[in-house]
């Protein structure tokens, strides 16, 4: 009788590691490990994607309006230029603060694109979440929202999708109309989050005398929040200095009361007498934006009643993104 050749395990095809594709947690690793995905090129691909991006928006058109559009405001659209101009049957891309039931995006029945910008996301880097949604919303299907996953830690940023010659132009909205053409013609659970969200809704006016500033009114006082561009140490400085010198109010009645951080940038936060409304700080406020360059021009040492205002500043200071 012949010999039996001993059986040998077929090799499978050797993956690179860039050619692994992202499978769930659980399941086994596509490169041929026999571990789980999570234990093996699952760990390096959650390390990336949950990797925090300091400052997501950088570079695109409007960073300071990203910011606020993400953090600070209620209802608002922009219309997005994509850098290699819209797909077929795509008539608009339009961000937009919050979309109903919190979808990521909505492709409406007429092909127009709605993206989300204040949704969570597991992704370190809000940039590539809201890259990929917008890619998917693309190309779902007429009048279907988009759903949340994780994101692959190698695919494309706004930064790569978005013109960065495009205008960054936002539209403030009292509510979220905006949402449906005709909201009598709403399912009844958007129409529900329609009342929900325009009832939680907070009265916003961006300023259009200066860049990123936007005023809103509350129950007990109205603020005046800026986002600005500037390396925070050194608007810290120049704050400090305009606060030592009686400077930093926007008017009669109004304080500088501190700042927060978001997304890598500094907001100054001011607060306003009930009676002042957006049109009655937009003067004061480009007054304010050409002391605020003196100041960022002066290198000279603060002085000790600076340092105490910066001290007050730093420690009034809050972080949200």
């Amino acid at each position: 009788m012949a010999k039996k050749r001993p059986q040998t395990k077929a090799k499978r095809p050797r993956i690179t590691d860039g050619e692994i594709p992202v499978v769930g947690a659980r399941e086994p690793c596509p490169c041929g490990s026999g571990r789980r995905y999570k234990a093996c090129h699952g760990r390096a691909a959650a390390q990336a994607v949950t990797e925090l991006v300091r400052r997501p928006f950088e570079g695109l058109p409007g960073e300071c309006d990203w910011v606020a559009l993400r953090e600070l405001v209620p209802a608002a659209t922009v219309r997005l230029t994509l850098k290699d101009g819209l797909p077929e049957g795509v008539p608009s891309v339009t961000l937009a603060t919050v979309l109903p039931m919190a979808w990521p995006a909505l492709r409406r029945d007429d092909g127009s694109v709605l993206l989300g910008l204040q949704n969570d996301t597991a992704s370190g880097d809000i940039s590539r979440a809201l890259a990929d949604t917008l890619q998917r919303a693309l190309t779902a299907e007429p009048g279907t929202p988009v759903q949340a996953r994780r994101v692959p830690a190698d695919g494309p940023r706004l930064q790569d999708l978005l013109d960065p010659q495009g205008a960054f132009e936002p539209v403030v909205h009292s509510g979220f109309e905006f949402w449906v053409p005709d909201a009598e013609q709403a399912s009844p659970e958007v129409a529900a989050s329609l009342e929900r969200a325009n009832a939680a809704a907070i009265p916003t006016v961006r300023l259009t005398g200066v860049e990123a500033a936007y005023w809103c009114r509350t129950p007990e006082k109205n603020h005046l929040r800026w986002v600005m561009p500037h390396p925070e140490e050194r608007l810290l400085d120049a704050l400090a200095r305009l606060h030592a010198a009686g400077r930093s109010g926007l008017g009669e009645g109004t304080r500088l009361v501190g700042s927060f951080r978001a997304h890598g940038l500094t907001v100054p936060v001011w607060d306003l007498p009930g009676e002042v409304g957006a049109e009655d700080v937009e003067k004061p406020a480009a007054e304010f934006a050409e002391r605020l360059a003196e100041a960022l021009a002066s290198d000279a040492p603060l002085t000790a009643e600076e340092r105490r205002a910066r001290g007050g500043l730093t420690n009034r200071q809050i972080t949200l993104g």
